[in-house]
């Protein structure tokens, strides 16, 4: 790691891979120096098209290079464990896409593997790295609206409207309804609420749920109603099938927290205090939704060159956790994937 840049390895180069890459790019502090595809073709494509310097065409290779200071692991969530693990066993640190993996026991060994070798591994929760979510989390945090009695997120969209539909629906090999890719609406847009929730209340004591499932055995919609200690419920949903408001809200015992359209990657929310007026709050131009995945790779590059193993925004035990609600959900609405190894819990 050198002092003026950090040398970044992208595993994987689908659309996500891509945005990132373009943030990264655009960061001076940091420099993508190689990318792994699982076809030469692909990787050539990517390097060619963000101008870096090495493509290979297996992920070994990457894992395998010294000249990588941090790996971002952009694959569908089914392959994390294999990709981040990899990266892993090599000695490298990772940025890992969400959901983390599959279920919680695959999480727990990625966690333990890097705790055992004392490398970095962060999920890529960027919503947690945004500094209007930390403000808004601060604001809860500091009593603003009181005693925390509800929350409520949502994120669904319109997946008939998507490029890939056909005759209205989502083909069954998109990977969305792909039970061999972790489909459903759950662990690719359920994770958001349910991660915004927990950022506020911890992990549930309760959890029950509901879902639609479609012929392949995948969610189309969720909804969950988890329980918090104390009192406290959260009512999440997530849909495939339907886009929705996107928008969170936070009720407390002296008032509310709104946040519109995007809460994972906020411009503004309103503060509801009882007796005063709302109160706007506002992201700063430079820390608005364009620049949104910018912000977690700048934690990922101070974290390392703090000499951090896990990032305090996005911790490794609060990781565990949502996965943990994730495969309570499934156990709730029965969605299993092909080999796992354990019913979720």
């Amino acid at each position: 790691m050198t002092a003026e840049r950090l040398r970044w390895g992208i595993l994987a180069t689908g659309g996500i891979a891509a945005a990132f890459t373009a943030d990264l790019i655009d960061l001076p502090d940091a420099e993508v120096v190689a990318v792994a595809s699982r076809t030469e073709a692909s990787a050539n494509t990517f390097a060619e098209r963000f101008g870096i310097e090495r493509a290979y065409g297996d992920w070994a290779s990457l894992a395998e290079d010294t000249d990588i200071d941090v790996v971002y692991v952009a694959t569908p969530h089914s392959a994390h464990r294999e990709a981040a693990g990899l990266c892993l066993d090599a000695g490298r640190n990772v940025l890992c896409e969400k959901a983390f993996t599959l279920n919680a026991p695959e999480a727990e060994e990625l966690v333990a593997l890097a705790r055992g070798r004392g490398s970095f591994l962060m999920e890529a929760m960027w919503m947690y790295c945004n500094p209007l979510v930390r403000r808004l989390k601060e604001l809860v945090d500091d009593g603003a609206i009181g005693e925390v009695r509800s929350v409520q997120a949502d994120f669904g969209l319109a997946g008939h409207l998507l490029p890939e539909a056909r005759n209205g629906m989502l083909p069954p090999t998109h990977r969305l309804r792909d039970p061999g890719q972790g489909g459903g609406s759950l662990l690719d847009l359920g994770v958001y609420p349910v991660s915004f929730a927990q950022l506020l209340l911890g992990e549930p004591t309760d959890v029950a749920a509901r879902a639609v499932l479609s012929e392949e055995g995948v969610d189309l919609q969720t909804g969950a109603l988890l329980g918090f200690g104390g009192g406290a419920i959260a009512s999440v949903h997530c849909s495939i099938v339907g886009g929705t408001a996107t928008s969170a809200s936070v009720t407390g015992s002296k008032g509310r927290i709104d946040v519109p359209y995007g809460f994972f990657f906020p411009d503004r929310f309103v503060l509801h205090r009882d007796g005063r007026d709302p109160e706007e709050f506002a992201a700063a131009p430079a820390d608005g939704p364009r620049n949104s995945l910018k912000h977690e790779a700048r934690e990922v590059m101070r974290a390392l060159r703090a000499g951090e193993t896990e990032s305090p925004l996005v911790p490794l035990d609060g990781t565990l956790a949502v996965m943990r609600t994730l495969d309570a959900i499934r156990d709730r609405i029965g969605v299993r994937y092909p080999g796992e190894a354990v019913t979720p819990a």
